[in-house]
């Protein structure tokens, strides 16, 4: 069986940049996520929108229904949070925690980095707001 390199997950990060920055500009940090709910151990590859990379272990997908599914990788994955690109070879509609992803390096041209296992799937919300100004009693 042929597998085929999905570059789907590795587009949007390199126009993800140039599309944020504006968003950036204006905030420190993207808004804090916390657990929503049972992890799973895939996810639907058709129903992905789009990536954040956060660090070597650490990537967010985001789904077309606005949920956010957090993968920790069971370990740091050489140069995935400097290079915040990846790809994955599959011959399924599921990206499932026993797939390996690969660092897509970009220096020179694009060419293949590390690869890594994935962990499972937790889908994640935002967490609740803090209320910096408490009211006057």
């Amino acid at each position: 069986m042929r597998h085929i390199l999905t570059i789907a997950a590795f587009l949007p990060l390199l126009a993800a940049p140039l599309l944020a920055a504006p968003a950036i500009a204006g905030s420190s940090r993207a808004p804090e996520l916390v657990p929503a709910g049972d992890p799973v151990n895939c996810i639907q590859m058709n129903q992905i929108r789009d990536t954040t990379v956060r660090d070597d272990q650490t990537i967010d997908f985001r789904m077309r229904n606005g949920q956010v599914m957090r993968n920790t990788l069971p370990r740091s994955c050489p140069n995935l949070g400097f290079q915040r690109a990846f790809g994955y070879r599959n011959t399924t509609n599921q990206l499932c925690s026993v797939d390996m992803i690969t660092v897509i390096q970009q220096g020179g041209g694009p060419s293949r980095g590390a690869s890594c296992g994935l962990g499972q799937f937790v889908p994640m919300k935002p967490a609740p707001a803090e209320d910096a100004a408490a009211p006057a009693k």
